[in-house]
């Protein structure tokens, strides 16, 4: 049983780590062709799905001409929440 929710924590961990990644690389200047910009192309695909879950839910927040996503944030609550009940196993 100890095996099972190790895995589980590391694979939480992992894909906190991945919707932590998309959110930062977001916030820079990616050209097409470059490093940074396959890598995050890899995040995008590997978050999405979980994070189009909440999008539903959560309304864009309007900055001016900019709009704020919740949606990796309330991800990452339930990550976490998941995390500590596993934890707690």
């Amino acid at each position: 049983m100890g095996l099972i929710v190790g895995l589980v924590q590391t694979a939480l961990a992992l894909y906190i780590f991945i919707i932590v990644g998309r959110f930062v690389l977001s916030w820079l200047p990616l050209r097409s062709g470059t490093v940074s910009y396959r890598v995050y192309s890899l995040l995008y695909d590997l978050s999405e799905p979980y994070l189009r879950l909440f999008r539903p839910f959560l309304p864009l927040v309007r900055l001016g001409n900019a709009a704020l996503d919740l949606s990796p944030i309330a991800g990452l609550a339930v990550l976490f929440l998941a995390s500590l009940v596993v934890g707690a196993l």
